[in-house]
């Protein structure tokens, strides 16, 4: 009868480890049930937004966040506008459907209320600075 060497053992337990670990992975990695939906317009990656037709005006920390939806953005879909205090909030969509903003541009969000709300966080009081792009490239 043939016995197994010790390289074949080491082998075979390497790789029934190596498949048990990526079975736990690939079942580990599936979406969320929330990530698929929320009735609304579609977002920057085409899901769903939580914007009701009407906006939302809510005052949060003392400072009141204006979101209405606008005209179509970039590829076609409608974007947020949000104000606060009356001072736009620009916000940009991300691909993979989360949200950044001008005050926080390192930090992604779900939505742009939970955005807009960070952005309140953040400036800790102080008032919102206009931005605007400029019309013309500068010449040179």
């Amino acid at each position: 009868m043939k016995k197994i060497t010790r390289r074949q053992a080491l082998g075979i337990g390497t790789g029934a480890s190596i498949a048990l670990g990526l079975s736990a992975c690939s079942s580990s990695s599936a979406p969320a049930p929330a990530a698929s939906g929320a009735s609304g317009s579609p977002g920057a990656s085409g899901a769903p937004l939580s914007i009701p037709t009407g906006g939302i005006d809510e005052v949060y920390e003392g400072r009141r966040i204006q979101i209405t939806l606008g005209a179509a953005g970039h590829h076609g879909m409608p974007m947020p506008n949000i104000k606060i205090d009356g001072k736009e909030l620009h916000l940009m969509g991300n691909a993979d459907g989360s949200w950044v903003t001008v005050v926080n541009h390192y930090e992604s969000f779900p939505d742009p209320v939970a955005a807009a709300r960070a952005a309140i966080r953040d400036l800790q009081g102080a008032e919102l600075a206009p931005f605007t792009l400029p019309k013309e490239a500068p010449q040179l």
